[in-house]
């Protein structure tokens, strides 16, 4: 296992409300020295849900997404407030972005995003047992939510119409975690 770089200086280069983009002098145990940017949050959890209504189906939504100026089908999710814990986080953004309430939520692990250059990470969680309880949100729109067979998964990506890496990878770690259970 090789040793992580020394950091020699950081160097806060912009900010924003939300991201701080940082230049991170750093000298590798083989002498190397390299300058690495970053964009680093500013203390922002975040959740990502596996919504299911029943076994063999998930609640995917399509909603609006900036960075790439289109509307993209994805999980719920959004960030914690700082007094919740992801578990509650998870919850709330469940009733705000498709109306509904999970009797059971099991986290299933954190994900990061585009680790080489971003500080972010997102706690998958699963929902199960789902009832209705609207929640008044902070969406710009309501966000359109659809029922998917969790069969359609693979045909939804190999078309391109699920192309968001970080639902991708939580909706695999949704599928091992069921699996194991049924084992």
């Amino acid at each position: 296992m090789r040793n992580c770089p020394t950091i020699l200086k950081t160097e806060l280069l912009a900010e924003s409300g939300h991201f701080q983009i940082e230049a991170l002098h750093l000298q590798f145990s083989n002498g190397q020295r390299r300058v690495y940017e970053r964009l680093r949050g500013t203390g922002y959890r975040s959740v990502m849900l596996v919504a299911m209504p029943d076994p063999e189906h998930v609640l995917l939504v399509r909603e609006y997404a900036v960075g790439v100026e289109k509307t993209i089908l994805g999980l719920p999710k959004g960030g914690a407030e700082p007094d919740e814990d992801y578990l509650q986080a998870a919850q709330r953004e469940l009733g705000e972005e498709v109306g509904l309430r999970a009797a059971q939520l099991t986290e299933l692990g954190e994900l990061t995003l585009a680790p080489g250059h971003l500080c972010h990470r997102y706690q998958v969680v699963l929902a199960e047992h789902l009832s209705p309880c609207q929640l008044q949100g902070d969406e710009p729109e309501a966000l359109e939510c659809l029922r998917i067979p969790l069969t359609q998964i693979p045909d939804l990506v190999a078309r391109g119409e699920l192309h968001e890496a970080r639902a991708i990878a939580a909706l695999f770690m949704a599928m091992g975690a069921l699996a194991q259970r049924g084992a």
